[in-house]
């Protein structure tokens, strides 16, 4: 159909359609799509964001793949998604399976949500003063008193720092996966489960042949949310930890905000941003194509 025989009221309705996403198109055009292009053309460039720019290619891919403190960012990182994805996902389910049919179950989504909504910078500080070293924290001066034992000095040791980061990232995200398995839970049809029962099944079983695979787009898709959120680890990190004297703590967006804020290589932080993405991207494709696997949506 030419334009000059569709329908008046189609016309009318395409122009409409354009006035209402267009706002939403620019917005896009312009906090989206303009800065990542202007990243990817400042990552082939050399420059302190003053003076001059010039062209070095892929020199600042090569810089940062053969440097062994960005390799030690990623295996970090890497590390913290290694610990936060598989063990909050599951005491998230653990825990919401507990509370799926309490009674008073919205009061205990509150206090486990409290943690999600509360300042990343509130967070830090409240573990830094449970995990300080010596009697200045909680957690080792308690159990120095009462037990006599000497724990490591977690926020500063490089071979507990990151289990330490990964425990504070489990418990201030723990509120929102509790809530999201409920949301699931709530989902599954309750004759299935009768029928389970009736036929003999016990609560293993039910939990196995039945509520997972039910429940499976669900953990889907926290696990996915979970990676990307384990990627970008940052803001918990900084507060609670200071990087600049400890390796072991040093994250892939650490280094960007290194390299682009307090170094004042732009060409290197946008490139550390985008192999970044690369990143993401190809563990969100793996993800995608394994779900095929183990993911039963309803027909």
């Amino acid at each position: 159909m030419s334009a000059f025989t569709e329908p008046l009221w189609r016309r009318r309705d395409r122009r409409w359609a354009l006035l209402f996403l267009g706002p939403q198109l620019l917005g896009l055009l312009v906090f989206l799509v303009g800065p990542l292009g202007f990243a990817v053309v400042l990552s082939f460039l050399d420059w302190n964001g003053l003076g001059d720019a010039s062209w070095v290619g892929f020199d600042n891919y090569g810089a940062l793949l053969t440097d062994p403190y960005f390799g030690k960012a990623v295996w970090n990182t890497v590390k913290i998604g290694l610990i936060t994805v598989p063990g909050g996902l599951v005491l998230a389910l653990l825990l919401a399976l507990a509370l799926h049919g309490v009674r008073g179950r919205t009061v205990y989504r509150v206090v486990y949500f409290l943690p999600v909504v509360t300042s990343s910078v509130a967070v830090s500080v409240l573990w830094q003063i449970i995990l300080g070293s010596g009697t200045d924290g909680i957690l080792n001066g308690t159990a120095h008193q009462l037990l006599g034992v000497t724990l490591p000095n977690w926020l500063e040791d490089p071979v507990w720092v990151v289990p330490a980061i990964a425990v504070v990232t489990v418990w201030s995200s723990l509120g929102l996966n509790v809530v999201i398995f409920l949301a699931g839970l709530a989902t599954i049809p309750a004759n299935l489960l009768e029928a389970a029962r009736i036929d003999g099944a016990g609560p293993w079983q039910t939990l196995r042949s039945v509520t997972l695979p039910l429940l499976s787009p669900t953990v889907f898709f926290t696990v996915v949310v979970s990676v990307i959120s384990s990627f970008q680890a940052f803001d918990l990190v900084y507060v609670l930890v200071n990087p600049d004297h400890n390796e072991g703590a040093q994250t892939i967006v650490y280094k960007v905000y290194q390299q682009g804020f307090r170094e004042f290589h732009f060409g290197l932080s946008s490139a550390a941003a985008l192999l970044l993405l690369v990143l993401t991207l190809l563990v969100t494709a793996l993800q995608f194509k394994a779900q095929k696997r183990f993911v039963h949506y309803e027909s």
